[in-house]
């Protein structure tokens, strides 16, 4: 049916890889490109002579005319961006310059301030609909799976939603004392800047870690969490019609929060440039480099997550609640593509984005946050692709 060029070499990008080998009816030939060929090749030998033809390729995704050489050479209809969130601007460029397909899993952020906004990308909708080609925004798990499953809410169970709270838990061991789960620079960034929440047509930030609730989640039980800033809320806050609250939540343990705070305490999470031996470094980045690689964690990491929305709302003058989640297995996910489950429910998703564009399901020009399209065929592709979902229409709901 299409080819699809892949952007990234890492944990992500792995399960992305995988997941387009078992549906070679839909990705006929993928192309895999990273900074780094060796991690490329590695993959590629591990998949090698099955339906789905499989090239590998060095790039430089912050280099927009490299780019724009890749995908002329290779031809793909779509290109999937599962490498830094610096880089979707250069490759949002490159598709356009030679009209293919885009879509990604984490907005734009720019790489010297810990700001998360989409209106850098949706900056480019006129141009990508004057291209002809679709753009879809935000194609992992949260963003991703969670604005879908906010929409499917909206399409089938409400006539209107007023309030949404999305919590991402993480329940696996991985043994170590301190590391993180994806990247560790986005990571970090991302908790220990600002929370932040949308409620009443307007934003309202909190410091770092501040505000924290106990929740009981289905197969998990009761987890601390903690208020985020996120970057679907600011989409969500558009599209879903007579919101009047979304807030993001994460599981942190008492021992994770502990750590972060030391590193911060000592410098280890700042962003700007310090003097090391006669050269700039940046602390946090310097910290990613010995940190344990979250593409390294499958193996060792038991338990399982639970991603998902608890939304309340009104449909037929009455009031109505409702909980739509997905329950993962490391240990399933490891045995399945080799990965953790948090690679694993980023990476599907994005798969099914892709599929959901090369099947013509979800193919209209422009930039789209992807509760933008029906819900519906992602959602039965979810089923069907290792992230089944369950729902409750009697959830304990978070004040």
């Amino acid at each position: 049916m299409g080819k699809a060029l892949i952007i990234g070499a890492g944990g992500v990008a792995s399960v992305v890889i995988h997941k387009c080998c078992q549906n070679p009816d839909v990705f006929e030939e993928i192309c895999i490109a990273s900074r780094t060929l060796s991690k490329c090749d590695a993959i590629k030998a591990k998949l090698d002579g099955g339906k789905t033809k499989i090239q590998t390729a060095q790039i430089d995704a912050d280099n927009t005319e490299m780019l724009i050489g890749l995908i002329k050479k290779f031809g793909p209809d779509i290109v999937i961006n599962v490498a830094l969130p610096y880089q979707d601007l250069t490759i949002m460029d490159a598709c356009l310059e030679t009209g293919v397909h885009y879509l990604d899993t984490a907005n734009y952020e720019p790489p010297d301030v810990a700001k998360f906004e989409y209106k850098w990308q949706w900056a480019y909708r006129e141009r990508f609909e004057k291209a002809g080609i679709t753009a879809l925004l935000g194609s992992g798990f949260d963003p991703g799976v969670t604005s879908v499953f906010c929409a499917y809410a909206q399409k089938h169970y409400f006539d209107e939603i007023h309030y949404i709270d999305i919590v991402d838990a993480n329940a696996g061991d991985h043994g170590y004392p301190f590391a993180t789960n994806f990247n560790p620079e986005i990571n970090i960034r991302e908790i220990t800047a600002k929370g932040s929440y949308w409620e009443n047509g307007d934003w309202v930030e909190t410091e770092p870690l501040e505000l924290k609730k106990v929740y009981d989640l289905p197969e998990i039980g009761p987890k601390d969490i903690y208020l985020l800033h996120h970057e679907e809320i600011e989409s969500l806050a558009l599209n879903i019609k007579g919101v009047k609250r979304i807030r993001f939540w994460m599981t942190f343990s008492e021992k994770y929060i502990t750590h972060l705070k030391v590193l911060e305490n000592v410098g280890m999470t700042s962003i700007e440039p310090v003097k090391f031996e006669g050269r700039e470094i940046i602390p946090l980045q310097f910290l990613k480099a010995v940190l344990p690689d979250p593409a390294s964690l499958g193996p060792r990491t038991k338990g399982k997550t639970n991603i998902g929305c608890i939304i309340q709302g009104v449909k037929d003058g009455k009031p109505k609640t409702y909980y739509v989640y997905n329950v993962c297995v490391h240990e399933e996910c490891y045995a399945e593509v080799g990965s953790q489950a948090i690679s694993y429910t980023t990476g599907v998703p994005a798969m099914i984005g892709a599929m959901m564009i090369l099947k013509g399901l979800w193919n209209k020009p422009g930039v789209y946050n992807i509760e933008e399209f029906d819900p519906d065929p992602f959602m039965d592709a979810l089923n069907k692709c290792g992230l089944p979902w369950k729902e409750s229409f009697s959830p304990e709901l978070l004040d």
